[in-house]
């Protein structure tokens, strides 16, 4: 008996190859799906300093990642300070005051308010960091030489005196705060 051979079942059932335009298109579809779930997902993420973020982290992540804070001065429960390079920063946590205040969710009392570094020496000029040109950052003129550069959407603040930084601050962004309010 002779071997049955149909060359049409082969060439029907032989698994095709992608070809380069193939490929070029699922790549592009990739891309376009990807954009597309970035543009319509919220980013509401407040801009975190050292692994420090606001409403997330707390106290034992703060001592952790900073070690042994410095003295408490008085009338700073809900504060901590370190020494880190080039100054100082202090820390505020939520306290319930606050949380009653903007009618947060209870679970946030103690987490991280803002991180405020206050610069010794600093170089830094609104120019070396591109906040002139930076559409995100608000510029606000006080008085004596005082120039603050805000970024309401990601929660960060500049303060500069006579051009030279002084304070960065880090804060929860207004988004942040209205996800944190109680339903």
């Amino acid at each position: 008996m002779r071997p049955m051979r149909s060359t049409k079942f082969l060439r029907t059932h032989e698994r095709r190859r992608p070809t380069a335009v193939t490929t070029i298109a699922a790549s592009v579809a990739f891309v376009l799906a990807a954009a597309v779930l970035f543009q319509i997902t919220p980013m509401v993420m407040a801009a975190g300093w050292n692994g420090i973020e606001p409403l997330k982290s707390k106290r034992a992540d703060v001592e952790r990642l900073l070690g042994k804070p410095l003295p408490a001065q008085s009338g700073e429960a809900d504060t901590l300070s370190f020494k880190v390079a080039g100054g100082t920063v202090m820390i505020l946590f939520v306290d319930a005051k606050f949380v009653a205040a903007k009618r947060l969710q209870p679970a946030l009392e103690g987490t991280v308010l803002q991180v405020v570094l206050r610069h010794e020496r600093a170089t830094d000029t609104p120019e070396t960091l591109g906040l002139l040109k930076n559409s995100s950052f608000a510029r606000e003129d006080g008085q004596q030489g005082v120039v603050v550069f805000r970024n309401l959407k990601d929660g960060i603040y500049y303060t500069f005196i006579n051009g030279q930084l002084k304070t960065s601050r880090f804060s929860p962004t207004a988004d942040q705060l209205a996800g944190g309010q109680r339903r």
